[in-house]
C-alpha cells in the first residue's frame, strides 16, 4: 500500500439509484441535518395499532407482511454445507412460527417466561425467536459454542423456562447439568432422533408438526420485555441487558437510515445469533424491513463467502473488522476471482473499524466500508457513517437522528468518572477526548441488567447513559472511538488509547491483526506493549519488531508508540470481534484467564 492510499482521505457519500431503491414509506435520509431537525420516535411508523397500544416485535418483522401484500416474498435464503439453498416466505414462516407459539402455549409459557435459544444462524432459529414474541415470552439468546459453564451462568441469571439447542449440544453441554436449572421445564432438541426417555425433553420437528395451525399474536405493549441479551464478557462476568417490544422502532429506523436496506434488498448479516447484532440485525431488522436475509452458519472462508455475495446477489452486507480483516489477509485475488458488483453498502459492528479496511475495501472491492458503533445495551445503532454522509476513514460518523449524543468531560481526580458540576454532567469541548454518552429515552435502550438494579442506575449520570467508551467529536461533528475506559493506558503522565495505537500499526503492510494493552513498568508506571500478527511472509523477529516501533514512533510520536512487540499468531477475539485486551493483560501478568467463554477459539 503507498503512503497515498494510506491517507485518511474522505469518500463522497455512498451513491443511490433511487429509482430502483425507492425507500421504505419515506424513512431514506438523504439530509442528515434536515433528518436530525425534524425526526421523533412518536413519528417513527411501525405498523402498530397506536390506539390500543399494541406492539409485538413478532407483529412488525413477520405477521403484517405474511397477511399483507408480502405473503410469498422470500424472507430467509439458507445455505447448507453444501451449499444448497432453501427458501421460506414471509407466510411460510409467519405459519412455523405460529406453530411453535401454539407449542409453547400448549407447555404453559407465556408473557414474561424466559426462551432461551442456544442455535447457530439457521430457519429453525427465526421460527423459535418469532413463536416466542408471539407468546410474550421473553428471547434469550445464547451463543451454541459455549461450553456448559457458561451456559449454567445464563440460562440461571436468566430464570429460563424453556431451551431449543440441537441434540448434539445437549448431550454434550447441558444434559449433565439439569439439576442445576429447576425453573427449566421444557427442551426442544433439533437434528434429533426418537424416541426420548426424559417426558421434559421433545423432538422440535414432531412438536412443531404436531401444533394446530392458525394465527397466534399476544397483545403486548411497547414497554413488554422481549429480548434478554447477555453481555460478551470482555471485561468480566456477563450482564443480562433486558429489552422492550419498543425497540423494533430503533430496529427499522436504523436498518434503513444507517444499513439503507429496502425491501428489494437482499442483506447478509455475518454476526452469531448468540449476540445483540446477530439478533437485531441478523433476525429481527431487516424482516421488518420486509427484505430477504441470507442465513449461513458457516465458519469464515474466503472463497465461501465471497461465493455467497455473488451468487446470492448480496446487495447489502454487515460483516466486523476482525472478519474484514481476515478477507484482506487472503489477499485481494481471492475478492477478485468473484463478480460482487451485486454489493451497495458494506457495513461494519462488533469492534472499532481501522482505517486501513475502509481504504482496502474501496480499493478491492469497489465500497469503502460504513461503520456503525453500538452495544448491547443500547439494542440497536447509535453513531454511523451513514450512507448520506462523507466517509471518513477511522471515524464511526454522526449520531443517527433521534439520538442525541455527547462527549462529557472526565473528572479530573477521577478520570474514570463524568465531571458533574451542581449535580448536572458537563459536555467536553470539541476535539478533547470524554466519555461517550446518550442522551436516555430512545426506543431500545435497555430497560435493566438482569437482577442488578444498582449497577443499572450507576451506568446513568444526570439523564445520560454512560457507554463506557472515551471518544471525541471534532468541529464537523464526526466522532472518533479512543477507547474503553478500562483499557486506556496511563504512561508517564500521558493518557494513552489503545485504539489509536492499534490503528497505527495496522497501516503496516506486514500486520493483519494487533491487540495493545499497557504493560507494568517500574518508571513510567505503564508501557504500551503490542501484540502482533503478521501476514504470510514475514518473521516474527527482532528486526520486525524494531521496525514496527519505529514505523509506530513515525506516526504516533515516542510518547504514545508502543515500546514492546510481541508476535501472537491466534489473538484471542470475542465471537463478536472485539479484541479480549482483558485476556492480554492476564495473560501478560502470569495470570489464570478467569471467564473467556466467548473467544473465538476457546
Amino acid at each position: 500500500m503507498s503512503d497515498d492510499e494510506r491517507k485518511p482521505t474522505a469518500f463522497a457519500p455512498i451513491a443511490r439509484d433511487t429509482a430502483v431503491h425507492p425507500g421504505v414509506a419515506g424513512l431514506t435520509v438523504t439530509d442528515y441535518e434536515a433528518a436530525r431537525a425534524t425526526f421523533q420516535w412518536p413519528g417513527a411508523p411501525t405498523g402498530a395499532d397506536g390506539q390500543t397500544g399494541f406492539l409485538n416485535i413478532a407483529n412488525e418483522a413477520l405477521t403484517r407482511h405474511a397477511h399483507g401484500a408480502r405473503p410469498d416474498h422470500v424472507a430467509l435464503r439458507a445455505l447448507s454445507d453444501t451449499r444448497d439453498t432453501s427458501t421460506l416466505s414471509y407466510g411460510d414462516l409467519d405459519d412455523a412460527s405460529d406453530r411453535f407459539a401454539k407449542t409453547l402455549r400448549a407447555a404453559g409459557i407465556g408473557r414474561g417466561d424466559v426462551v432461551f435459544l442456544m442455535l447457530s444462524a439457521r430457519p429453525e432459529l427465526h421460527v423459535c425467536v418469532f413463536g416466542a414474541l408471539k407468546v410474550g415470552a421473553v428471547v434469550a439468546p445464547i451463543f451454541h459454542g459455549f461450553g456448559p459453564e457458561p451456559v449454567r451462568q445464563r440460562v440461571a441469571l436468566g430464570d429460563g423456562r424453556v431451551l431449543v439447542t440441537t441434540a448434539a449440544t445437549y448431550r454434550r453441554k447441558i444434559i449433565g447439568m439439569r439439576r442445576a436449572f429447576p425453573r427449566l421445564e421444557h427442551v426442544f432438541l433439533l437434528d434429533g432422533e426418537g424416541p426420548v426417555p426424559d417426558p421434559t425433553v421433545r423432538l422440535f420437528e414432531e412438536a412443531l408438526a404436531e401444533a394446530d395451525s392458525g394465527p397466534v399474536m399476544e397483545r403486548t405493549d411497547r414497554q413488554s420485555a422481549a429480548l434478554l441479551h447477555f453481555t460478551s464478557g470482555t471485561t468480566g462476568v456477563p450482564k443480562g441487558v433486558v429489552h422492550v417490544h419498543d425497540a423494533v422502532r430503533v430496529h427499522r429506523w436504523t436498518a434503513v437510515s444507517a444499513l439503507d436496506l429496502h425491501p428489494d434488498d437482499t442483506f447478509w448479516c455475518t454476526a452469531d445469533p448468540g449476540w445483540v447484532t446477530g439478533t437485531s440485525y441478523g433476525v429481527i431488522a431487516p424482516l421488518v424491513v420486509g427484505c430477504t436475509t441470507v442465513v449461513d452458519d458457516a465458519a469464515l472462508d474466503a472463497e465461501r463467502w465471497y461465493r455467497t455475495i455473488e451468487e446470492e446477489a448480496v446487495t447489502v452486507w454487515y460483516t466486523s473488522p476482525t472478519a474484514l480483516r481476515m478477507l484482506m489477509r487472503a489477499g485481494p485475488t481471492a475478492a477478485r476471482q468473484h463478480d460482487l458488483r451485486s454489493l451497495r453498502l458494506i457495513a461494519s459492528v462488533g469492534e472499532p473499524l481501522n482505517p486501513d479496511i475502509v481504504l482496502w475495501a474501496r480499493r478491492v472491492l469497489g465500497l469503502p466500508v460504513l461503520d456503525t458503533w453500538w452495544q448491547t445495551e443500547t439494542g440497536g445503532i447509535m453513531i454511523a457513517s451513514l450512507p448520506c454522509l462523507d466517509v471518513r476513514p477511522g471515524s464511526m460518523g454522526k449520531p443517527v437522528p433521534g439520538i442525541d449524543a455527547a462527549i462529557l468531560a472526565p473528572d479530573p481526580h477521577a478520570p474514570d468518572r463524568v465531571l458533574e458540576h451542581d449535580g448536572e454532567a458537563v459536555e467536553a469541548p470539541s476535539g478533547q477526548t470524554g466519555h461517550l454518552a446518550l442522551r436516555a429515552g430512545w426506543p431500545s435502550m435497555f430497560r435493566a441488567y438482569q437482577g442488578r438494579p444498582r449497577r443499572y442506575a450507576a451506568a446513568f449520570v444526570d439523564d445520560w447513559y454512560i457507554s463506557g467508551d472515551l471518544a471525541r467529536v471534532d468541529d464537523d461533528g464526526y466522532y472518533w472511538f479512543v477507547g474503553r475506559v478500562d483499557d486506556m493506558i496511563k504512561s508517564s503522565g500521558h493518557l494513552i488509547g489503545p485504539f489509536e495505537v492499534e490503528s497505527a500499526l495496522m497501516e503496516h503492510p506486514a500486520v493483519v491483526d494487533v491487540g495493545v494493552i499497557g504493560t507494568p513498568d517500574p518508571i513510567a508506571g505503564s508501557v504500551v506493549k503490542a501484540f502482533v500478527t503478521l501476514a504470510d511472509g514475514y518473521a516474527p523477529d527482532d528486526e520486525m519488531a524494531l521496525g514496527l516501533i519505529g514505523f509506530a514512533r513515525t506516526r504516533l510520536g515516542a510518547a504514545i508508540a508502543p515500546r514492546r512487540i510481541e508476535f501472537d499468531q491466534h489473538l484471542p477475539h470475542t465471537r463478536s470481534g472485539k479484541v479480549l485486551r482483558r485476556l492480554l493483560r492476564q495473560r501478560d501478568l502470569g495470570l489464570p484467564a478467569g471467564d473467556v467463554p466467548t473467544l473465538e477459539d476457546p
